[in-house]
């Protein structure tokens, strides 16, 4: 796609202000924001990327001052818009304004269910060959979500989980770039994800950053072909970006960083493009498990919940019944969503050791195969175990 061709939503900063606390960089920071400082950056952002492509605007509104970054408005993939759910309600007054953009320039937009947080593009980044979509979790979108953006948009979702409380976006410390580059923070993800990241991008195409480069949201720039522009980047990383064949543009966006966004969360990249040929190889698995028994005094649920997310899934407490004497016993009922396949048989064996149990509807009729050759089952035969087990 030509620079020409390549489109931005931008909104002015007429409202920002550091007004509330949803993410560590904004503590301290409360109404310390300089506006006319705040201004000048987001204008010299703003010509920065009028003269490499074009820059669509969305007026800005009182009453929601991080409107400003339009990184969060959506996932924009061709003429298709998934419209964010902020997960904190200090910026759920902001999806009527970007619903209303996408549909009056002409995007299908789909909405997720209300009680499933999804972040847009803070969240969400296109591999700029448009092979695949990353998608983060772990604290503002839901892992759940991921399922849907497959589903709407026919693309591969490749899911990463987010470790670090000031890493809370994706697009805060990953950023893919052209040729099939990737500028990251590794730290930021858990060893699942950082082997994920490695299996689909080669080494020779992963650009670390260090922790200086990241605090200095480094990731979080704004790609067009060969240029690269962000807030700041270290000679090395600069040395680096250069022996790639990349361009740095410098420009300070420190007034920013003080609600924790940078050139690419000011940012919103509207026209995206994909190629379906790539097979979906592996998609997001949820499956439902209760738990029942002395829950709490023995810190159970707790030690399942955290085997969860330390596996690299996400869950969702759907029922639970508590004891209504001390020794009665509680029931749980969780629904545990996974990155892949692997990931969820690797938390359901750990779970089921705990005592877990799928719940009835999960439960499905035997398959037959025979045996072809005498003493050997068929591949996925069931093994039996020591475990109380049913088979229909």
């Amino acid at each position: 796609m030509s620079a020409s061709s390549i489109r931005f939503m931008m909104c002015a900063p007429d409202h920002y202000d550091v007004d509330y606390v949803i993410n560590p960089w904004m503590e301290g920071n409360i109404h310390k924001s300089s506006r006319d400082r705040a201004v000048e950056q987001w204008q010299k952002l703003y010509s920065i990327l009028t003269e490499n492509a074009t820059v669509d605007l969305i007026q800005p509104q009182q009453g929601v001052p991080d409107l400003v970054f339009t990184a969060n408005a959506g996932l924009v993939l061709e003429k298709t818009a998934v419209l964010s759910r902020f997960f904190h309600k200090e910026r759920q007054g902001e999806e009527p304004y970007f619903q209303q953009w996408f549909e009056e320039n002409g995007f299908t937009v789909h909405v997720l269910p209300k009680d499933l947080p999804f972040e847009g593009a803070g969240d969400a980044l296109l591999d700029r060959e448009g092979r695949w979509l990353w998608a983060g979790y772990g604290f503002r979108s839901e892992l759940d979500s991921h399922a849907y953006l497959a589903k709407w948009l026919d693309i591969e979702v490749l899911s990463l989980r987010l470790m670090d409380e000031r890493f809370y976006h994706l697009d805060t410390c990953f950023c893919p770039l052209t040729d099939g580059y990737l500028l990251y923070y590794p730290p930021a993800f858990d060893s699942y994800s950082n082997r994920r990241i490695e299996m689909h991008v080669p080494s020779e195409k992963r650009i670390a950053v260090t922790e200086l480069d990241a605090v200095n949201f480094a990731c979080n720039a704004v790609n067009i072909d060969q240029l690269i522009v962000m807030n700041k980047a270290s000679d090395a990383l600069k040395e680096r970006l250069g022996d790639a064949g990349f361009r740095i543009i410098e420009t300070p966006l420190t007034e920013f960083l003080k609600a924790g966004g940078a050139a690419k969360c000011l940012t919103l990249r509207s026209t995206e493009s994909v190629i379906h040929a790539h097979p979906v190889v592996e998609k997001t698995e949820s499956r439902t498990i209760r738990l029942e028994g002395q829950l709490l005094d023995h810190g159970l649920i707790n030690r399942a919940l955290d085997l969860i997310v330390e596996g690299s899934g996400s869950f969702q407490v759907l029922n639970f019944n508590l004891g209504e004497q001390r020794q009665s016993p509680s029931l749980a009922e969780v629904k545990v969503t996974a990155p892949s396949h692997e990931v969820m048989e690797t938390i359901m064996s750990q779970l089921i050791d705990m005592g877990a149990m799928g719940l009835p509807q999960e439960i499905c009729d035997c398959l037959l195969e025979p045996a072809t050759l005498k003493g050997v089952a068929p591949d996925d035969f069931y093994v039996t175990t020591i475990y109380p087990t049913e088979v229909r």
